[in-house]
């Protein structure tokens, strides 16, 4: 996938829909997921000076409660798609006057920082809902300095693959839109100009005690972006006929519903411009600033 390509299975109008409607909470699969990526930074030993979250109000809230603490002197830039959004997550994650923790340590910012700034970028369960990744992949890329290093989760193919199986059986359109492999997510890093991508990927299988509880669930998570999808919505009828074939088809011998989540897992390096002596070559001023300041760091 190049940069001017999109998803062949996502709607974009479909994705803009729901990024400005969807729950302003963290969902209990997108915190799970986020603990899980913060096991991942004991490898890392760069400190950095200031980091991004992208998406923080779905992406985890605890989880961002946890990565001040963890770098309580690092500058922190929470960046929301929406205003609405913002608001929301500035009253979430401030804590209120009276905590010591308000007081202590470098102030939370909602914004973006300046290009070429930020020493990590973190990115929790978003990038499987973008309609044009390789752009949001180099925006992320423009974000970092030259060394700074990129954390982020999404959702891979082998995702709700119980009720894509389910939906094909039964003749009714795709389920959900077609996600994206690891493999193809290492390329597309560094088509952008990351280095050294390490992609990993884990499977996760929930339980619920009902049909109408593991819709909830789906519908906390995302929505179906796929342009075959059912173009109008369905009633009473085909929602009942949807639960009773989730109880007969998806129950495990412990009388509960199984679904499977497919997460993956990336981590890459904003690499060292590759200057080339042309009349035509350009170096930013804070990539060739960064190029000049010696060693890399230790990640």
């Amino acid at each position: 996938m190049t940069a001017d390509q999109r998803p062949p299975t996502l709607d974009p109008v479909a994705v803009a829909r729901w990024q400005r409607a969807a729950p302003q909470a963290s969902p209990w699969l997108h915190e799970e997921v986020a603990q899980r990526m913060l096991d991942r930074l004991q490898w890392i030993k760069l400190q950095p000076e200031a980091w991004v979250h992208w998406g923080a109000l779905r992406g985890g809230v605890k989880a961002h409660t946890d990565l001040v603490s963890r770098y309580p002197r690092s500058a922190c830039f929470v960046m929301e798609a929406h205003a609405h959004q913002t608001a929301r997550a500035r009253q979430v994650i401030v804590p209120p006057w009276w905590a010591p923790r308000r007081w202590l340590g470098a102030a939370t910012r909602f914004g973006a920082p300046a290009d070429a700034s930020a020493d990590m970028l973190w990115a929790n369960m978003a990038l499987h809902e973008a309609a044009e990744p390789q752009k949001l992949l180099a925006h992320w890329h423009r974000l970092l300095k030259v060394q700074g290093f990129l954390m982020f989760s999404c959702l891979g193919p082998d995702t709700a693959r119980e009720l894509r199986a389910l939906y094909a059986e039964l003749g009714w359109p795709p389920a959900g839109h077609e996600l994206t492999d690891m493999h193809d997510w290492g390329d597309m890093l560094v088509q952008t100009g990351f280095a050294e991508p390490v992609m990993d990927m884990e499977r996760i299988t929930l339980t619920y005690e009902t049909p109408a509880r593991l819709l909830a669930e789906l519908a906390e998570v995302g929505r179906n972006f796929h342009p075959a999808r059912f173009p109008a919505l369905r009633g009473r009828r085909w929602r009942a006929q949807l639960e009773n074939t989730l109880a007969e088809r998806l129950v495990g011998a412990d009388g509960r519903l199984s679904l499977t989540f497919e997460v993956v897992y990336g981590h890459a390096l904003k690499a060292t411009p590759r200057v080339k002596v042309s009349p035509l070559s350009a170096v930013s001023v804070a990539d060739m600033r960064s190029m000049l300041q010696g060693q890399r760091p230790a990640v």
